[in-house]
């Protein structure tokens, strides 16, 4: 490498991690926090809106729905278009989206409407979430990767948790429409600092010669020191004519993005499938609205507290045999939590285990899915993983409600609900064994295996 040069990856790497690069990783876990929030409302409301509309369970389907499938489009359509414009315009204007999405549910008066809404903030939240999840992997160096991107993103399930507990609170005094205005107000409230402190993607920038005055101030305010005269590059080749899906299927990922793909689908399902029907069941099963949502807030404190855990001990053993054994230990406990229903206090505890190896097992695998492929094709690569998550999380919100029934009871249904979390386990115990083999190509800054 020329004198002049220097490699964007290295200079992340060699850097001491910066002030700037904690502002940049608490913004993404502000994002993802107030994401997860608004994701989990429909949840969290969901008896009271039953309650005051004299919905039956299967009436939610489609709000619960509606939002996941916007979830999966948000994925699906920002993914090409921030890889190919820039993931900050992107991230902007998905937050726009769901936010001003949820703040308009607010004042929703049907299920129709607020179906209609919840469609359209999901399109927001499918946007915002990929995005995040890119930016915070690119502005941390790979030795502490696995620790700042997970506290980043931790921020998913820490505001899951904490729509739980302040719908616990705020409906009794305000009604299900005061958590919604909180909900579509905090990320409008967020968007000028995002607009002012967030930078563009390192990576995109490196890619091309038209950002290189922005990558220099932005790479000196990382170092503390000028690059004037250094020529920043990417890690890779230009990347050649041809869509960013491509880049999915060729060069030996074909069957790992399968079963990423298979794995993120297993995952979502259930963990949606708890997030929106838990509280019901809880309620149906005796419990109030306020003791119902504190015990479906469980899933995502377990999560938080999991994925952090997982997180370093991902750094030592690396990040395949922890999630696979993560997901098996859930599989035992999801499958005996309708034994447990009758104790409070031993529910939550069971609860909160759900949500550690499930919800934390979740996080760490975004993290690999921003791992495996190139940066023409990342955002892409992590929204179609996500996009697949997301299809199961339709597919599990959707049953939601005929499972229960044709269930029958609390019991069966768990022991059923276990079983996508076993699917889910092998998947990543085979990615193991494939990167046992070999390394994905293009693959920036790979993981430990």
């Amino acid at each position: 490498m020329s004198q002049n040069t220097a490699r964007i990856s290295e200079i992340i790497d060699n850097a001491r991690v910066s002030p700037y690069q904690i502002i940049i990783l608490s913004l993404c876990f502000l994002i993802v926090l107030l994401d997860g929030f608004d994701t989990a409302i429909i949840g969290y409301i969901a008896p009271a809106l039953r309650e005051e509309w004299g919905l039956l369970p299967a009436q939610l389907s489609p709000a619960f729905g509606a939002g996941l499938f916007g979830l999966l489009l948000g994925s699906l359509i920002f993914g090409p278009v921030a890889d190919a414009i820039g993931r900050k315009r992107v991230l902007l204007v998905s937050i726009l989206i769901f936010g001003g999405g949820t703040l308009a549910s607010a004042y929703t008066q049907s299920i129709e409407s607020l179906t209609l809404l919840r469609l359209i903030t999901g399109i927001g939240l499918g946007g915002a979430m990929p995005t995040c999840i890119t930016l915070s992997s690119e502005y941390s160096p790979a030795r502490r990767r696995m620790i700042m991107v997970t506290l980043s993103w931790s921020g998913f399930t820490a505001g899951l948790a904490l729509g739980g507990l302040l719908a616990g609170q705020i409906i009794p005094a305000f009604g299900w429409r005061g958590v919604l205005m909180l909900g579509g107000i905090a990320p409008l409230l967020l968007l000028p600092l995002l607009a002012w402190q967030m930078p563009e993607s390192v990576r995109f920038m490196a890619s091309s010669p038209k950002h290189a005055a922005s990558l220099r101030k932005v790479v000196e305010r990382i170092t503390g020191k000028s690059w004037t005269g250094v020529t920043i590059l990417d890690d890779e080749r230009p990347a050649q004519a041809r869509s960013p899906m491509s880049h999915l299927f060729t060069e030996g990922r074909a069957v790992r993005t399968l079963l990423l793909w298979a794995a993120f689908f297993c995952s979502l399902f259930v963990f949606y499938q708890l997030t929106s029907w838990l509280p019901s069941i809880l309620k149906d099963a005796g419990y109030d609205i306020v003791h119902a949502s504190r015990i479906g807030a469980m899933v995502p404190l377990g999560g938080t507290l999991g994925a952090i855990l997982m997180a370093l001990l991902m750094d030592r053993v690396g990040p395949y045999p922890v999630l696979a054994l993560s997901y098996l230990g859930a599989a035992l406990v999801v499958g005996a939590t309708g034994y447990l229903m009758g104790d409070v206090y031993t529910l939550a505890a069971t609860v909160f285990l759900v949500g550690f190896g499930v919800a934390g097992a979740q996080n760490g695998l975004n993290l690999v899915s921003a791992t495996i492929y190139p940066t023409a094709a990342r955002v892409t690569g992590v929204s179609w993983a996500m996009a697949s998550g997301r299809f199961g999380s339709i597919v599990g919100s959707m049953l939601g409600a005929w499972m229960i029934a044709a269930a029958g009871s609390p019991e069966v249904f768990f022991i059923w609900l276990a079983l996508p979390v076993l699917v889910g386990s092998a998947a990543i115990f085979l990615l193991y064994r494939l990167s046992l083999n070999r390394r994905a190509p293009a693959a920036d800054s790979a993981l430990p295996n």
